[in-house]
C-alpha cells in the first residue's frame, strides 16, 4: 500500500501524518475542506509533492474523486470539540457521522485494502477505577447533584473513594457527550464496513493529542494549546473544576508514527487501539508546566470550581495493546517536549478565544 488518501489531512494532526507517510516513502492526497475555526483565514499550505482537494467529507463527488487510485485510507477529517459539540450537535452529526458514512459508501467497489480511522478517548467517559479492595469498575458516573456540590472525585455507592487506574480497550464505552457519540459511530462505522466488505479497517482512540501546530486561536481545541494562547496573552489559565482532574498527553509525532504503524502492521485490522503517553497529569500540573516554559511560571492558573456538561473526571490509558499489535512506544513525553511547544507558541502567537468559549457554554447552561 503506497497511495495514501488523508481525509483531514490539513489538520493538527493530519499534517504530521502526512509528514510521516511521506518520510515513509509513501505517496499522499489530502481531502480538506480547511475550516476557518481551524485553519485561519488564510488556510494552510500541503507539503510539496502532496495533492490537495479543497472539499467537504460530506461531498460524494469530491469524495469519490479523491479516492481514485488510493490503496489506503487515513480518515481524520472530523469535527474536534467536546463543549461546542453540546449545542453545535447538526454539525458535529453531520461532518462526524454523515462524513464517514459518504466516505465507505464511496470505498465500495474500490481498491482499498486499509482504512485506519482515528477515534477518540471520550468513547470510555469516566475512565477505569478500582474500588479500595482492588477489584475495577467500568461504569463509573458523577451525578449532576454531585457535580453541583463540588464532589469532583467519583466514589462507591457507600460513598467510598475510587482510585483512578490505566484504562483499556476493554473497558465499556459510556458515551458522555455528543462528541463522544459521533466518535463512537466513527469507528464501528468503520470497522463494521471493513468486516462486511474484506477491508482491513482498525481505530485509534487517541488521547489527549499535543505538539506544535495545534490551532491557538481555536478555544475548543486541546487544553494545552487553549492554556497557551492564555499564557501568551498574559492572562491566567482558566481551569474547570479544581484542576485535579488527570489526562493522558501523547505527542503529534508520535501519534502519526502510530497511524503508519497501522497502516502496515499486520495483525492490527479488526481492533480498537489505544494511543497515548500511558501516563497520567493533573490539568493543573499541565498549566504549571507550560507556564514555566513560557518564562511565566509566576501566572498560576485559575481554577473555576465548576464544571462543563460532558467532561470527565479522569482517563488515562493502558497502552499494552499498541505495543503488542503495533509495536508502538511513546517516544516524547510531555514533561520533555514542553519547551519546543511554549517556543512555538511564542513565535506563532494567538488570540485567545477562552472567554468567547465559557460565555458560549455557560448560556446555553453547559457549564454546572
Amino acid at each position: 500500500m503506497r497511495k495514501i488518501l488523508v481525509t483531514g489531512g490539513c489538520g493538527f494532526i493530519g499534517r504530521c501524518v502526512t509528514k510521516e507517510l511521506l518520510a515513509n516513502g509513501y505517496e499522499i492526497r489530502v481531502l480538506d475542506n480547511l475550516v476557518q475555526q481551524v485553519h485561519g483565514e488564510d488556510g494552510v499550505s500541503v507539503p510539496a509533492g502532496v495533492e490537495l482537494v479543497k472539499a467537504d467529507i460530506r461531498d460524494a463527488g469530491a469524495v469519490a474523486g479523491a479516492l481514485e487510485d488510493i490503496e489506503a485510507v487515513v480518515h481524520l477529517a472530523a469535527e474536534v470539540g467536546v463543549g461546542q459539540s453540546m449545542y453545535e450537535i447538526a454539525r458535529y452529526v453531520g461532518a462526524n457521522e454523515l462524513g464517514t458514512a459518504v466516505l465507505l459508501q464511496e470505498m465500495i467497489g474500490r481498491p482499498v485494502r486499509r482504512i485506519v480511522v482515528a477515534s477518540s478517548m471520550s468513547v470510555y467517559g469516566e475512565g477505569l477505577y478500582a474500588r479500595p479492595d482492588g477489584s475495577h469498575l467500568g461504569n463509573v458516573r458523577r451525578s449532576f447533584a454531585q457535580i453541583r456540590a463540588g464532589q469532583w472525585d467519583p466514589v462507591t455507592e457507600d460513598g467510598q473513594p475510587l482510585l483512578p487506574v490505566a484504562t483499556s480497550e476493554d473497558k465499556p464505552v459510556d458515551l458522555a457527550s455528543i462528541y463522544a457519540l459521533t466518535k463512537y459511530a466513527q469507528e464501528r462505522a468503520v470497522l463494521i464496513f471493513g468486516e462486511a466488505y474484506g477491508i482491513e479497517a482498525v481505530a485509534l482512540r487517541l488521547f489527549n493529542v499535543f505538539g506544535p501546530g495545534q490551532a491557538l486561536s481555536n478555544p475548543y481545541t486541546g487544553v494545552l494549546a487553549n492554556f497557551g494562547s492564555r499564557l501568551a496573552n498574559g492572562q491566567r489559565p482558566t481551569i474547570f473544576e479544581d484542576g485535579e482532574q488527570r489526562r493522558d498527553f501523547v505527542h503529534v509525532r508520535d501519534v502519526a508514527r502510530a497511524f503508519r504503524l497501522a497502516l502496515e502492521q499486520p495483525h492490527a485490522p479488526g481492533h480498537v487501539v489505544n494511543i497515548g503517553s500511558g501516563q497520567a497529569y493533573t490539568i493543573s500540573q499541565v498549566a504549571r508546566l507550560l507556564a514555566q516554559a513560557m518564562g511565566v511560571p509566576e501566572i498560576e492558573p485559575e481554577s473555576l470550581g465548576k464544571a462543563r456538561s460532558g467532561d470527565i473526571r479522569n482517563c488515562f490509558a493502558d497502552i499494552s495493546r499498541a505495543r503488542e499489535l503495533l509495536g508502538f512506544s511513546p517516544q516524547l513525553r510531555l514533561e520533555n517536549s514542553v519547551d519546543e511547544l511554549a517556543e512555538w507558541i511564542g513565535a506563532a502567537g494567538a488570540v485567545d478565544r477562552g472567554f468567547e468559549m465559557r460565555r458560549n457554554l455557560e448560556e446555553r447552561g453547559l457549564v454546572l
